[in-house]
């Protein structure tokens, strides 16, 4: 498998370029109509002689296709082009078959100029191939097999684009209204905004995604807009999506703190609740992502809420369950905004209650393992309603994401104890770090984001820790050495992104290489580290290796193999 090549897969802005096409077949056809459906010129070689397709002697006759009625001379490559490339072609398609010697000829000229070139059947001969694409507005899907089976290729395309919603298309073009607009009205051109997120696509989100804004970042501040805006598309739902309108256009525009036309009961306190009215509130948890690892109890819940309240991690896998006719609202939970995204869902839900409705606040996991859940709670509770309120317990990621990545937390003479810690505090502040147990598993939440701070506080004593006082009267300004034992770069871990997802991914390394991968790999949020010898309970790292990356799930369908996602794995 390591010697099969892949290619690079890029986007080529073809408009003005000048393809050269060889041939008068049906195949030279489709290259011309291809080419010019990008905005492209192509130029059709073929001799006075041949019998030229329909298609290609409709767009000649259309004045759409220009034809050079000969056979294909060497000093084309370098004549034939645009005037502002020295007259160069941009690119040569050969539809002529490969035992062809002029296709092999052709391939070679072209190489030597530096010319991408595509020869039919021939990968060998090209320099470049064309990817079976789905095309829906400025949404293009492309899938390569690289010259093993095009019909495959073909058949996986048509998989992926009758799964997707319609009018997705449509939803990119509205949603890059919006990056236009917020653009324009924050005047942060100069900014790479949002830390670059939505600048690239052919990468994932950076480690820095979902890094904390605070009071005192200004030009962060400025982007919390742009920062939403990315979120929304990582994490709503596609359907919802593609159903966007021009009234959700307008709400984005208004989604944060400050900004004119913002929704105004945001830090406004709640209408006095009518007792007698009042409904109820379900907080519940949604799980790790996979729709069947809900609760029964949840379920129902969903099926039966009047009014949904969804945290922006809940999977899409699970709000498709919601029910068209049931309102739903996503947290705007972009970084800075936490606390009053936070008070919005709250004074939402009162507001539901004083109306009568069953108002199900669903949050991922389970809602009191880093869920807030408890301060929900709290808050109904000093509003005189706490009895108004069910919690339904969820499976927390923090014990079934190493589940799913073949970590068990505890195993005999590896791991007998399980910590589960938060990576980032209240306000961002990072928490006091655990001490290394040799038996001991230990599983951060909400860390990735601050990974590099979080290894040197397990792999360093804090500033705080070593200016401790001795608390002896003779000198009590010296400082000792702390007692806390520091966890070994050599640590075995794991980050696991999206666990029970389609698109799960798992990263095993060492506490000492856990940084540069995530650096390198980008970030797929939301994600865990575990740290503990129990991450190479069930696996063996192989030496020279300093991270393996392993994209894909499993499944949870027993009954189907064919359901079963495919695991692949890249070293570095």
């Amino acid at each position: 498998m390591s010697s099969q090549h892949i290619s690079l897969l890029t986007a080529t802005d073809a408009r003005s370029h000048i393809h050269l096409v060889v041939g008068s077949n049906p195949l030279a056809a489709a290259r011309c109509t291809q080419s010019l459906s990008v905005g492209a010129l192509p130029i059709l070689l073929a001799p006075e002689t041949a019998e030229l397709h329909y298609t290609l002697q409709k767009l000649i006759d259309d004045g759409k296709l220009k034809r050079i009625s000969r056979t294909f001379e060497d000093g084309d490559l370098l004549s034939l082009g645009r005037e502002e490339v020295s007259h160069v072609v941009d690119a040569v398609f050969v539809t002529s078959a490969p035992r062809d010697s002029q296709s092999a000829h052709i391939a070679t000229l072209c190489k030597r100029h530096r010319i991408p070139v595509n020869v039919v059947d021939s990968p060998q001969l090209s320099s470049f191939s064309l990817l079976s694409s789905h095309t829906d507005g400025p949404l293009q899907i492309g899938v390569t097999t690289n010259g093993r089976g095009c019909k495959l290729a073909s058949r996986i395309r048509r998989e992926i684009a009758a799964s997707l919603p319609p009018d997705l298309g449509l939803a990119c073009v509205r949603l890059g209204d919006v990056r236009r607009k917020i653009h324009e009205e924050d005047q942060l051109l100069h900014n790479s905004l949002a830390d670059g997120e939505d600048l690239d696509d052919s990468t994932d989100q950076s480690a820095s995604f979902n890094k904390l804004v605070t009071e005192a970042d200004l030009d962060a501040a400025k982007n919390r807009r742009m920062r939403w805006l990315s979120q929304i598309c990582e994490y709503w739902p596609l359907k919802r999506l593609a159903a966007v309108s021009d009234d959700d256009v307008d709400a984005i525009l208004k989604s944060y703190p400050g900004t004119i036309g913002a929704p105004e009961s945001v830090g406004k306190p709640a209408a006095p609740v009518d007792l007698a009215s009042r409904g109820r509130v379900i907080l519940a948890g949604s799980g790790p992502g996979h729709p069947d690892l809900l609760t029964q109890a949840t379920h129902k819940a969903i099926q039966s809420a009047d009014l949904i309240l969804a945290d922006k991690l809940v999977p899409s896998g699970v709000l498709d369950l919601i029910p068209r006719r049931t309102p739903v609202q996503i947290a705007r939970k972009f970084p800075g905004n936490a606390d009053a995204a936070q008070e919005e869902l709250l004074e939402m839900a009162l507001t539901g209650l004083q109306e009568g409705k069953t108002v199900l606040r669903l949050k991922q996991g389970d809602p009191y393992i880093y869920g807030r859940g408890g301060e929900e709670l709290a808050f109904f509770r000093k509003h005189g309603l706490g009895d108004r309120v069910v919690v339904l317990p969820g499976i927390t990621s923090s014990l079934s994401a190493p589940l799913f990545a073949g970590i068990p937390p505890t195993q005999r003479d590896v791991a007998d104890q399980v910590l589960i810690c938060t990576g980032t505090g209240k306000k961002g502040k990072a928490p006091a770090p655990p001490e290394y147990v040799a038996s001991r598993t230990v599983v951060f939440l909400m860390a990735l984001h601050r990974i590099s701070g979080l290894v040197q506080e397990l792999t360093q004593y804090t500033e705080a820790e070593t200016s401790l006082p001795t608390g002896g009267s003779d000198d009590e300004s010296k400082s000792v050495r702390p007692s806390r034992a520091l966890w070994p770069l050599s640590t075995p871990c794991a980050v696991i992104e999206r666990a029970s997802c389609p698109d799960q991914r798992v990263i095993r390394t060492t506490l000492g290489s856990v940084v540069e991968a995530i650096e390198q790999e980008g970030s797929r949020p939301p994600g865990l580290l575990v740290v503990g010898n129990a991450c190479e309970a069930l696996y063996t790292r192989e030496k020279g290796r300093s991270w393996l990356v392993e994209d894909g799930f499993r499944g949870l369908d027993l009954g189907d193999q064919l359901s079963l996602g495919l695991l692949g794995a890249v070293a570095a």
